[in-house]
């Protein structure tokens, strides 16, 4: 299983969905949870992302927000759950 990684602008985003919008929290969570079982594939539309992004996958937590990871051999990184590719 590939461990799961926040860069720290990330884990503060995170964190702020748990205070502020548990219902946002809980959806990112099952992305989470859905990352580790299809990493590109499932859940809230995945889709490769482009340009300074390259190599980064983004999932849709809701009209708004966006899920930014990437996937190594042994993590997934994820760097954005809140706003566009911010």
């Amino acid at each position: 299983m590939k461990n799961i990684v926040f860069d720290p602008k990330a884990f503060k985003q995170f964190n702020q969905w748990a205070i502020e919008e548990k219902k946002l929290y809980k959806k990112i969570v099952d992305l989470i949870d859905d990352i580790l079982r299809h990493p590109f594939s499932g859940i809230g539309k995945p889709e490769p992302l482009k340009h300074q992004l390259k190599g980064y996958w983004s999932r849709r937590i809701n009209d708004e927000h966006r899920l930014v990871y990437k996937i190594t051999e042994t993590e997934i990184i994820i760097i954005s759950c809140k706003f566009h590719y911010d």
